[in-house]
Order: structure tokens, then sequence, then C-alpha cells
């Protein structure tokens, strides 16, 4: 089976070969960018790229400016690099389309286990039944159970239970949600996720509490262990 690609961009060799070393040992193929240009021109030409570790900071394109021209053409899964801790440079992240954000200084192991999350949960968006807590999601069926029982949700709850169930632990922007679940860039107000939010945890019951509230931010769906 071929090994699943990721491609790491840092300006520092130091940090790149880090990571690689954590991520090789994981049966993982690397490929390295130094900078943001390099990193959009290896993306485009290489094709079957699984997932991409960016840093932020860097010489002729930063970081944001590759996640914006990628996510013109694609959903690859993106990882952050920062040495910057501060909320907004996260929520920019977020918004930009970055599915997971990680701080320096960093350990490389909670990097390596973040990425299998991350692709694990992709390639679970694939599959067309998802059971996770207690919830049977069957997206072909369009049919969604909790604990056995048949639960009724409009189409819009459906599709945002399916988008919560598909980005399992991820910190979810509502302007991300708008524009995943109803597909378009939303001009109105984004306190419609709050009310579709509310009324699937009530329809949800018990259940309902998977669905965290970021204050200031959005939503994470997460089972409690």
């Amino acid at each position: 089976m071929e090994r699943l690609k990721i491609l790491v961009v840092d300006d520092e060799s130091r940090m790149r070969k880090l990571v690689k070393d954590f991520l090789v040992r994981k049966d993982f193929s690397v490929i390295e960018a130094e900078d943001g240009e390099q990193a959009v021109d290896i993306f485009f030409k290489e094709k079957n790229i699984t997932l991409i570790i960016l840093d932020v900071m860097m010489p002729k394109m930063d970081g944001w400016q590759v996640v914006k021209t990628i996510r013109e053409y694609s959903q690859v899964p993106i990882i952050m690099l920062t040495a910057k801790g501060e909320e907004r440079d996260e929520l920019q992240g977020f918004d930009l389309g970055v599915d997971e954000y990680i701080s320096k200084p960093f350990s490389p192991k909670i990097l390596v286990a973040r990425v299998e999350a991350i692709l694990r949960r992709s390639r679970q968006a694939k599959s067309d039944v998802i059971e996770v807590g207690g919830i049977t999601f069957d997206k072909s069926a369009h049919m969604v159970t909790i604990d056995g029982k048949s639960v009724d949700l409009s189409y819009k709850e459906f599709e945002l239970l399916g988008y919560f169930l598909e980005n399992q632990g991820l910190a979810l922007s509502r302007e991300k949600i708008l524009n995943n679940v109803w597909n378009y860039d939303y001009f109105g107000d984004a306190r419609t996720i709050d009310t579709h939010v509310k009324k699937l945890r009530s329809k949800m019951g018990d259940k309902g509490e998977y669905i965290k509230t970021i204050w200031g931010m959005g939503y994470k769906f997460e089972v409690d262990a």
C-alpha cells in the first residue's frame, strides 16, 4: 500500500527535520518546502498530498497566503504551526479553512497524534455511515438514530449534524459552518447557526451535550470519554 504523503512547510530546516523524522517513523512519506511559494508549487505539482503542515511566518509567501491559495482549489487538511499563541491568529486560521492549529514549541508526538486524528476523521467523512457515542448517522439513507431510536431532523439539521460528525474534535467557526453546510458565502446573520444548533441539541437529548460551544467563535463536536 502506498504511504500517505505529507507536505511539511517551514523556513527552519531544523524544524522540518524534526517533524519529518517523527512522521517517517509512523510510515508517512514526507515532502519538504522551505517557503510559501515553494509549498504552493509542490502542492499543485504533486496532486496527491494527503495533509499539509504549514508554518505561518515564512519568506516570499506567508502561511496565510498559502492557505488562501490552496483553499481556492482543495480542501486538503491543513495544520498550522506558529510561534504566536494569540487568539486572533487562531481565529484567522480557522476562518481561512485551517483544520488544526498548533503553537510552537510543541511536542512532535502530539503533532503526529493530531495528524493521525485528522486523517482518521477525513477517512470517516468519506464513509456513508458514522457511528459515535450512541449516534448512528447514515448519510445515504438520510437517517439518524440515537441509542437505537430514530430522530426526526430537518434537512439543515441533518446536514449540520453530519458536518459536526465529520469534523469531530475540531473547533469550527460559525463562518466555516455556514460556508460548508449552507454551501455558499453567507452574508446574513451568523446567529442562524446558533438557532439550528439549539434545535439540534434539543432533538438529540442528552447527546446534545456533545456539541460544545466555543465562546466568541463557534462550536466543536466532542464525545466525552
